[in-house]
């Protein structure tokens, strides 16, 4: 199959333009112009919701996308919410409501971002749900450009870049 008559299906490299806002109408993310978004079709590289929209356009395709929290970044989960003390912050670490904070996990050694929901006196809770839990997400999508993955991309499971080793 020539890459002009490709589809978006599994194992094709797609580049995506997108604008992508919420129920409020209120745009957050966009690709940038001429830098379309590039990802490896059915490796689970983008949010499903998004993913099995796509199946099936070709180069030049918009549309338009809704994706509910649970094919997107899930439901809030309340439980994923926590207070911790001061003291559990490197002293030299400036702490503000809304910044990322990484954080290990004591029982996996795991990496995991959180965000700061308050301040207090003693402690400060953080917030581990994706920014975008339980938010419904409206994409306006085109299709950019398709193209066969290589062998290296396909073993990986994600599109290289030009230069990209490992």
């Amino acid at each position: 199959m020539t890459e002009s008559n490709l589809i978006v299906t599994e194992n094709v490299v797609v580049s995506l333009d997108y604008v992508l806002t919420l129920d409020n109408d209120r745009e957050i993310d966009r690709s940038e112009e001429g830098t379309p978004l590039e990802y490896l079709h059915g490796h689970k590289n983008i949010i499903p919701g998004l993913e099995s929209k796509l199946e099936g356009l070709s180069v030049g395709d918009e549309k338009k996308v809704t994706v509910p929290p649970k094919l997107g970044y899930g439901e809030r989960d309340p439980e994923s919410v926590a207070e911790y003390p001061h003291d559990t912050f490197p002293a030299s670490l400036k702490l503000e409501v809304g910044e990322p904070v990484r954080m290990r996990d004591s029982e996996s050694g795991e990496s995991i971002e959180a965000h700061i929901v308050e301040i207090q006196t003693d402690t400060v809770i953080l917030d581990f749900n994706h920014p975008l839990a339980g938010e419904t997400l409206h994409f306006l999508i085109k299709i950019a450009g398709l193209r066969e993955a290589t062998g290296k991309e396909l073993s990986h499971g994600h599109v290289h870049q030009p230069g990209h080793n490992h």
